[in-house]
């Protein structure tokens, strides 16, 4: 994911960022921890591999601290739910660069192997968890909630799994544009000149990527086809109509922003910042391009605080930590599960914006080749 964002004071204080050099010794602290009590964490594949759950939050409390990367604060609430961990387990949380993206998440656990600044934990866009798990990065986990996520939404041995999702929406603020878009069509029309911007580049950014798989399906493309949203912002960018500038809350604020293709939680999100700033966001799920996709959580197999690593995907599958995701507008994996059994927050799912029909996915195959084509064909369509 990719998206720089402005802290709040509140949440900054909660936040230690690493500035350790790069040439920073290689840990020893997962070798002498994996041997306590007989446990080998590294490799724990469940709570029930340290001795139950209770055993878990032990390891992981001797560990005490917990390494995160590309996790901003206002991103499907991440500041609180770091707040919230640190106060619930007393592990210290480094949390670094919070506006990369998810190809750099993948690169800092290729390039900091072995040393203590590398990522306990992950928070991958779709794409960059499946090739990651290929790539043999992670370690299999299964959460105790795993047999309740759905077949589809995780891998069989806990490589990655799905986590909260989300949308693909238009904002806009409707202090400065007469009639806001409802659709991808209406992106085109000529009042739009210069306004239509994304969170971040669709080869790097999850939610880019969404955005321009989106596009697809509104031009007449499928899971199977991106070319179509490929041509689609050529044809906005021919038009005058695309903005380059990435967006953030700050681009927003200054108008530089005015429309914005990205995750319905984080336009959601926006909504209440910019009103006190005397801005209207308004957020709309385009009628002709709904597209749906869940981040992922993975673990690092080389993770160096390995029993915190698990102990953090725990509290993000329970019902507290699934709520929280709920509280920063993103829908849980679990939220059809807790809506049954009762522990969902109703009051803040009612508050979700309104999508009408069930979400459809692509598969790994049609993820794999949409990447592909990204890869190959966005640069020469945006600067072409």
């Amino acid at each position: 994911m990719f998206t720089p964002r402005a802290r709040s004071a509140g949440v900054v204080a909660a936040l230690t960022v690493v500035t350790a050099a790069c040439g920073a010794a290689p840990s020893t602290q997962q070798t002498t921890q994996a041997s306590e009590g007989g446990v080998n964490a590294a490799t724990a594949a469940s709570a029930a591999d340290f001795g139950g759950f209770d055993k878990l939050v032990e390891a992981a409390k001797k560990e005490g601290n917990l390494h995160v990367i590309a996790l901003p604060p206002d991103w499907a609430n991440y500041g609180e739910i770091i707040e919230k961990f640190q106060a619930k387990y007393g592990i210290k949380i480094e949390s670094e660069t919070p506006d990369a993206a998810s190809a750099d998440e993948i690169n800092a656990v290729k390039t900091r192997k072995g040393q203590d600044r590398a990522p306990d934990v992950l928070d991958l866009g779709q794409s960059f968890a499946i090739s990651g798990a290929k790539e043999g990065l992670f370690a299999p986990y299964k959460v105790q909630t795993f047999d309740k996520i759905p077949e589809g939404q995780k891998e069989a041995t806990g490589l990655w799994v799905n986590d909260y999702g989300g949308y693909v929406s238009i904002g806009c603020d409707a202090k400065k544009i007469a009639t806001c878009p409802t659709s991808f069509a209406d992106l085109l029309k000529p009042e739009y000149k210069g306004k239509v911007a994304m969170n971040g580049n669709p080869t790097k950014s999850g939610s880019a990527f969404a955005g321009v798989y989106a596009a697809s399906i509104a031009s007449g493309g499928s899971f199977a086809d991106i070319q179509p949203g490929i041509e689609f912002f050529k044809k906005l960018k021919d038009a005058g109509n695309y903005n380059p500038v990435e967006t953030t809350p700050a681009t927003i604020e200054k108008g530089e922003t005015q429309i914005s293709i990205d995750w319905d939680y984080n336009n959601a999100a926006y909504a209440p910042q910019m009103t006190p700033k005397g801005l209207d966001w308004k957020v709309n799920v385009p009628t002709d391009g709904k597209y749906f996709q869940m981040y992922a959580q993975a673990i690092n197999k080389d993770a160096p605080h390995p029993a915190a690593a698990r102990l953090w995907q725990e509290y993000l599958y329970s019902a507290e930590g699934q709520n929280l995701f709920l509280k920063g507008f993103a829908r849980p994996v679990l939220l059809p599960v807790m809506t049954a059994d009762g522990t969902v927050d109703k009051a803040l799912a009612e508050k979700l914006p309104a999508v009408e029909g069930t979400p459809e996915f692509p598969t790994t195959e049609q993820v794999d080749a949409a990447k592909a084509k990204l890869a190959s064909g966005w640069d020469a369509a945006i600067s072409g």
